[in-house]
């Protein structure tokens, strides 16, 4: 026998199952410590985040509006041609949007992916409880838009609880006549330019952020401990004011008849008629967000 499995406690149980529970005792202690500030993160924070994600492939504001439709669009694939028997189904749905007064919701979920659809559906809603079969013909009558097979696409889309059109809008897609994707139209194409501007500006904004950051980082981990706590009270300066504060202040810095260009005007630098826009643009973004940021980096950035 070695001499650990001979080692006892008091009451007869060997060391190492003593030692065992405690170390287990000592983690259900940390646990339940930590606990209430774990469910705060997952209840404030995880969870929301999850009910957004969530949010971006649900929508039914249309589908549990428009039943009839649904169940034609689930007999008749895509690229079926839309012939009366849709119509049919639509009206149905039209007249039932009316009497519950729920056309607007549905409207405006189609109107993602199809802009205009939303008053098309209020305006169809009115109307389809004055008319009487054939419908094709008395609906393109209302609007020509209802023979669009791009609509019909949309409202094909639209009809699933479950649905990437949000994806596809923030891509700049939209659905084709044929049911594929295709680019929208150039003039209506601004998501990915702002995806790619936003990421150039965070991408400039870091450069300076760590341009900046990194020399304070530096002498605040190799100067002394009573000069570096002046210096880190210095950078943690910023979190003590509000940021609609320091928004503010910016504002009045930086406008056009703001300080900076009444000094530059003072010193005659610039002509009174010249004044610099720095401000409610790209210059000024980057100046306040830099301003923002700086302390974060500058913590970020301390040697370990």
């Amino acid at each position: 026998m070695t001499p650990q499995a001979s080692l006892q406690t008091a009451d007869g149980t060997p060391l190492k199952v003593a030692l065992g529970r405690a170390q287990r005792r000592a983690r259900i202690r940390a646990f339940l410590l930590v606990f209430p500030l774990l469910a705060f993160v997952v209840l404030s924070f995880i969870v929301p985040i999850f009910q957004m994600l969530e949010r971006s492939i649900e929508n039914d504001l249309f589908s549990r509006n428009a039943p009839a439709l649904a169940k034609w669009f689930e007999e008749n694939p895509s690229g079926t041609a839309i012939d009366e028997s849709a119509y049919v189904a639509m009206v149905t749905d039209l007249v039932a949007m009316h009497n519950a007064k729920t056309s607007g919701e549905a409207g405006l979920r189609v109107n993602f992916t199809y802009p205009g659809a939303s008053s098309l559906i209020k305006i169809g809603a009115r109307e389809a409880s004055k008319m009487e079969a054939p419908f094709k013909d008395k609906m393109v009558a209302i609007n020509p838009q209802w023979e669009d097979p791009r609509l019909w696409e949309s409202l094909r889309a639209a009809s699933s609880k479950w649905t990437t059109d949000f994806f596809m809008a923030s891509s700049d897609l939209q659905h084709a006549a044929d049911g594929s994707l295709e680019r929208v139209a150039p003039e209506q194409r601004i998501y990915i330019f702002l995806f790619i501007k936003t990421f150039v500006l965070s991408a400039i904004i870091t450069a300076i952020c760590l341009l900046l950051a990194f020399p304070i980082a530096h002498l605040l981990a190799t100067l002394p401990m009573s000069k570096s706590n002046l210096l880190m009270i210095l950078v943690l300066l910023p979190f003590w004011t509000s940021l609609l504060v320091r928004t503010t202040a910016w504002i009045a810095l930086l406008q056009q008849q703001g300080v900076v260009n009444d000094g530059l005007v003072a010193a005659g630098v610039i002509a009174d008629e010249s004044r610099v826009a720095m401000i409610y643009n790209q210059t000024g973004t980057v100046i306040v967000m830099t301003h923002i940021l700086l302390p974060f980096m500058c913590c970020r950035s301390i040697p370990s």
